[in-house]
């Protein structure tokens, strides 16, 4: 077994493969496809493997913040795979969604707290990024902060050319991360979101002041 010191042993790295062109056998909402893949491995014949990758492109979300309340506003949305997976369809998250091709991740950060919340953040900056299902699909989401006024958040929102139904609600931090601390939270995004927060809470002036 090979010793590396603890950053080049955790850091994911470029692996040695060869992967086929994509055969497409599923198109909805996402495009699902089936690749060849051979990896290399040293001094023993490549592994052959088939994979299927749901190709969900880039998204972000926004853990949206009231620093003057020491609030979070997340919302809640029917989720049908939460539904099937737990029981519990009727979700909590963070405003999320897709970045369309003719945006930017800030841009798209916006757009969403906009449609989800009603309310766009007076200030946003980026945290970290995340695949959220690497073994399945090739979705890479963006998280953001953004601080803003969670007094004026709509009772409702989502797009209704879309079938969004979202309920935006305020939460303390407090009452977030304890609903966290009890195993009461099931959402990936949300779980990443709070357990960020619970580590950095201390950092969110300083972030504040420096978001655009």
């Amino acid at each position: 077994m090979t010793e590396m010191d603890g950053t080049d042993q955790l850091a994911d790295r470029e692996a040695d493969v060869v992967v086929s062109a994509p055969d497409v056998i599923g198109r909805g909402f996402m495009t699902y496809e089936r690749y060849e893949v051979s990896l290399r491995r040293d001094g023993e014949p490549p592994l052959l493997q088939q994979r299927d990758v749901l190709r969900a492109s880039r998204a972000i979300a926004v853990i949206a913040i009231d620093l003057a309340r020491d609030a979070l506003v997340l919302i809640r949305q029917f989720r049908l795979p939460g539904h099937l997976a737990t029981g519990c369809g009727d979700m909590v998250e963070f405003a999320a969604g897709r970045i369309d091709d003719d945006e930017t991740a800030l841009g798209a950060a916006r757009r969403e707290c906009l449609e989800e919340i009603g309310v766009a953040p007076d200030r946003l900056i980026e945290l970290f990024s995340v695949v959220t299902a690497p073994g399945f699909s090739d979705e890479r989401l963006t998280f953001f902060a953004g601080f803003l006024d969670s007094s004026a958040v709509f009772e409702r929102g989502g797009l209704a050319d879309e079938n969004e139904d979202t309920q935006p609600f305020v939460v303390s931090i407090d009452a977030a991360v304890a609903m966290l601390q009890q195993g009461r939270v099931f959402n990936a995004l949300l779980v990443n979101g709070l357990q960020w927060l619970a580590l950095n809470r201390a950092r969110l002036p300083e972030l504040f002041n420096r978001a655009a």
